[in-house]
């Protein structure tokens, strides 16, 4: 990902997260915090620390979802609520944690909003397993977060 990149990942994480997210942040009260978002993603490709990545389709033309990475953790992943249910989301968890299990990660982590229902039974259909160590957003209503942890082996090939 870079700056460039930042409209475009916006306005694919936009509508899935309003909808993925409506238990969490009520739009009514708590409107998908655009310019927010778009900052901390300018600060993340800027890191040195942290691996912005785009999701691109299978003809690579259209950008369909984002994802970062720091060290073993997952930070963000999203993919496109148009493309939800068509094999995307999994296609490209997989791509990630084989980028990760690459760079020789053999134990990841993330954080899940407590209340987003389906984002909690998409990981766990995926191995993920719940830690039951919480914590808080940043955002307001700075909702609760559940840490969940997957086992990724050894490295499948060389970095």
């Amino acid at each position: 990902m870079t700056p460039p990149d930042v409209p475009a990942v916006i306005e694919a994480q936009e509508a899935g997260a309003v909808i993925g997210l409506a238990a969490v942040f009520p739009q009514d009260e708590f409107p998908f915090p655009r310019e927010a978002i778009a900052r901390r993603w300018l600060e993340e490709i800027a890191s040195s620390d942290i691996e912005c990545l785009v999701v691109r389709d299978g003809d690579g033309d259209e950008l369909i979802g984002c994802a970062a990475l720091r060290g073993d953790e997952l930070m963000h992943f999203g993919i496109a609520f148009e493309r939800w249910g068509t094999g995307a989301a999994q296609a490209a968890h997989d791509a990630v944690l084989e980028r990760m299990r690459s760079a020789g990660v053999t134990r990841a982590w993330l954080r899940v909003f407590t209340g987003n229902e389906r984002g909690r039974r998409f990981y766990e259909r995926l191995g993920w397993t719940p830690t039951g160590e919480r914590s808080l957003s940043t955002f307001a209503p700075c909702p609760e977060l559940l840490q969940y942890e997957r086992e990724l082996g050894g490295r499948t090939r060389d970095a």
